[in-house]
């Protein structure tokens, strides 16, 4: 794979499943605490901007897919829909209250770290765009967010390797690229010395614990990717031949075989179309960093193709997926 399939008419079936959901209120998961009965609250009201999408983390990666399809196309016939959003939502008036939210002790460990992940993710985003006012009103949130990972990371002893939004590698691996863009190099050198601590000696990682059976991100793969993006680049080349130590042979063997997904209504069995999505973007991303004679590389992207076949025809198929779905599949098919 030489180039990204992530094409124009792509792009528009994304951002039109996005702007379908983006501010869809109901039905919604709120993961918030109630202190009192003043706590009790519509998602609107304790999300002035992120309220959508069934749940918070999974608005913000909408807004992240809609600001990459602005950046990569921006003549879709979207675009002036999605401006339209972001200049309506993306305000300082409505962040602040974003950061009221975060604000409450009792939102300490909201969304950590997958959520906090992809708000970095978003002001990322945005800032590759042209000039524009949203990256900047997102600004005051991101600062919220980089001091609770300042915060964490230190006190974390050990990372949490399951397949569903507690991950810490896939955490990281964002973070990394809002302190590299910015350039932030004390936050760099955190999330890089954290994912040493934490990954820097696994060894012949043998994978049998996956999928499970609400895994949408592969606890091998992404660490994998989190190291790419966070290791001192003359040492992943070696821990990665460590870490899976018999990829050249496809093995093991499950990391290999798209999941199979046997009820898209029930919104755990629906990770595992994201699980498909995100090892393919691992893949891809894995693969590229390879020298071009290394003979892995064709066995990664034939992979990561596999995956991408498996999961793409059912973005929308329910709700349960299509709140999420597709900030995947845009990771898998422009993320190398």
């Amino acid at each position: 794979m030489t180039a990204s399939p992530f094409t124009e008419r792509l792009a528009n079936r994304f951002a039109r499943i996005a702007l379908g959901h983006v501010r869809r209120e109901y039905p919604n998961k709120p993961g918030h605490v109630l202190s009192d009965d003043a706590d009790a609250r519509t998602p609107a009201t304790l999300h002035p901007v992120f309220y959508g999408s069934f749940d918070w983390h999974s608005c913000v990666h909408s807004y992240w897919l809609l600001a990459r399809i602005l950046r990569r196309h921006p003549s879709a016939d979207v675009a002036h829909d999605i401006e339209a959003l972001f200049n309506e939502q993306l305000t300082s008036e409505k962040v602040a209250g974003e950061c009221a939210y975060f604000s409450d002790p009792a939102a300490r460990g909201y969304e950590r770290p997958y959520g906090w992940g992809w708000l970095l993710k978003l002001v990322t985003e945005l800032g590759a765009l042209e000039e524009n006012p949203w990256r900047d009103a997102l600004a005051p949130l991101a600062d919220v967010i980089v001091a609770r990972f300042v915060d964490f990371l230190p006190r974390a002893t050990y990372p949490v390797r399951v397949g569903t939004h507690f991950n810490t590698a896939f955490g990281l691996r964002l973070a990394a690229d809002y302190a590299a863009a910015l350039p932030d190099k004390t936050f760099a050198a955190l999330l890089s010395d954290t994912a040493l601590r934490w990954y820097g000696e696994d060894r012949a990682c043998p994978a049998w614990g996956e999928p499970s059976g609400d895994d949408f991100l592969s606890s091998a793969l992404i660490e994998a990717e989190c190291m790419r993006s966070l290791a001192p680049s003359a040492m992943f080349s070696g821990w990665f031949d460590a870490f899976l130590p018999e990829l050249g042979a496809s093995m093991p063997a499950t990391l290999f075989l798209p999941a199979t997904v046997s009820d898209r209504s029930d919104g755990k069995i629906a990770h595992l179309d994201g699980l498909n999505l995100s090892r393919a973007w691992c893949w891809l991303a894995l693969a590229a960093a390879l020298p071009d004679n290394d003979p892995r590389k064709t066995i990664m992207n034939e992979a990561a193709m596999r995956h991408i076949d498996a999961a793409l025809p059912h973005l929308a198929d329910d709700y349960m997926g299509e709140h999420w779905l597709a900030s995947f599949a845009a990771l898998a098919l422009d993320g190398a």
